[in-house]
């Protein structure tokens, strides 16, 4: 396998990410009393769609700063690999967002907010998702 396609070990950054994903969604249930799904807070997050559009508004303008602000913070960009295949980002995108609205979440609103909440429903999304997440790297990277 080429050096190039191998996820590199990073546990640090992957403990500090965990930390503070976990600290958002405590932050977001103990102040609003909402669940802190990616999907329900960006669908709610435009202005005048629901009464609470504000805080949702701000969370995703974090998402957005983050990278900025550890750019700013280390001097160094966030690195994120992409793939080139438009075609390929598209079909996921959509399959993605249909399996949100089929599942009735996201992976960090079961994954995070539902396990901690012992939702039986969000065992079974989250099964799911890492289900199918195998699959998916098993056929692109042995397959394809």
């Amino acid at each position: 396998m080429p050096l190039d396609t191998i996820t590199p070990f990073t546990p640090f950054a992957s403990l500090a990410g965990g930390i503070l994903l976990g600290l958002s969604a405590v932050m977001v249930m103990a102040l609003f009393g909402r669940i802190a799904g990616i999907s329900g807070i960006t669908t709610g997050a435009v202005p005048g769609r629901r009464d609470d559009w504000p805080w949702r508004l701000a969370f995703v303008g974090g998402l957005v700063a983050a990278p900025l602000l550890v750019l700013t913070v280390t001097g160094e960009p966030v690195h994120q690999t992409v793939p080139s295949d438009l075609l390929a980002m598209a079909i996921a995108g959509l399959l993605v967002g249909f399996g949100t609205i089929t599942g009735s979440g996201c992976t960090s609103g079961h994954g995070v907010c539902g396990l901690a909440r012992l939702s039986s429903r969000s065992l079974v999304a989250v099964l799911t998702f890492m289900v199918f997440a195998a699959v998916t790297v098993f056929v692109l990277r042995h397959l394809v």
